[in-house]
């Protein structure tokens, strides 16, 4: 029994997917496709959160994560707190663990974290109470668990439940990416049939991050005949640090084109969880052409994310 899961099995908190169970995954997929394909996920209100709050509890800058969540909680009927830890009491010196307790004496029973730091998160969830779920909205780099979610959830729309069938590519600065880990968590969990990683050697993990998978630098030998490609986002700071030469040498051995992605399966999709470098890690041919299923994972965000609050709160 992992943390997460309580004395029966079922899901407490929501803070890796790494180890989480298969049925439990393919739950919050199902639930998710549901919500997705009927109104609930657009404009209609559903009241199975209703008496309940929600709290984001951002000690990290977010947009789209926390956008995503604040709509799902509401769509469910919750009210929503939105907490800034950039204008909070923590600037005064007050720990994580107060702030969420304070919270907790307030009412509120769920609580979407972004943390800097590795285990952070989960750290919060060991001193949640009795009836408190905390949601990792991503911490450090090692985990994204809705993003990985909602990730799979799209691949399985575009190419079926079977995964087993998939070759699947991803490519970029996968040592600093929690959305990776996430990723590469759920793929195995499915079974994916083959997982490609790419990119320049300094921007892959040393330890056993990519065990199983295939890991290469040259991308378009990797690309060939792919069912999916996941591009990464190459953080500024990455060439700061000296591990990229220069924004164009990536984009020149790295950046996803229309040429490039001819080699891939010829009904691939191309999926990135945001926000894109246009140029970079891809062009804009490729992030707006039909193959892109990009804005069919932001949409799916919402649908995931209340499936993870209805199970966890509901």
């Amino acid at each position: 029994m992992t943390q997460q899961l309580d004395s029966d099995g079922r899901l407490r908190h929501l803070l890796t997917l790494d180890g989480l169970p298969k049925e439990i995954l393919c739950r919050l997929l199902d639930r998710a496709g549901q919500i997705r394909d009927t109104a609930l996920g657009r404009t209609q209100r559903r009241h199975s959160l209703d008496g309940a709050t929600v709290c984001t509890l951002f000690f990290e800058p977010s947009t789209r994560t926390r956008s995503s969540f604040q709509i799902a909680a509401q769509r469910l009927g919750a009210d929503v707190l939105n907490f800034d830890a950039s204008t909070s009491s923590t600037r005064k010196g007050e720990t994580a663990r107060d702030t969420l307790r304070n919270l907790e004496a307030m009412g509120v029973r769920g609580f979407v974290v972004r943390h800097a730091e590795d285990g952070a998160v989960e750290a919060l969830a060991g001193e949640a109470g009795e009836g408190t779920a905390v949601i990792n909205a991503g911490d450090g780099r090692s985990a994204h668990p809705t993003q990985g979610l909602l990730d799979v959830l799209t691949l399985r729309q575009a190419k079926g439940a079977d995964f087993s069938k998939l070759k699947v590519l991803m490519v970029g600065d996968v040592n600093h990416s929690r959305v990776a880990r996430s990723d590469l968590h759920a793929l195995r969990t499915l079974g994916a049939g083959e997982i490609r990683v790419c990119g320049p050697q300094a921007l892959l993990p040393q330890d056993d991050t990519l065990h199983g998978c295939v890991v290469g630098n040259d991308f378009d030998a990797m690309l060939e005949g792919v069912d999916a490609v996941m591009m990464l986002r190459l953080q500024r700071e990455r060439m700061e640090e000296g591990l990229v030469a220069s924004l164009q040498d990536y984009h020149d051995r790295y950046g996803l084109t229309a040429a490039r992605l001819a080699r891939a399966a010829p009904d691939a999709v191309v999926l990135h969880p945001g926000p894109i470098n246009r140029g970079v890690e891809i062009t804009d041919e490729v992030a707006d052409g039909p193959q892109s299923l990009v804005l069919r994972q932001v949409s799916n965000g919402v649908a995931i994310r209340m499936a993870v609050l209805e199970t966890l709160l509901g």
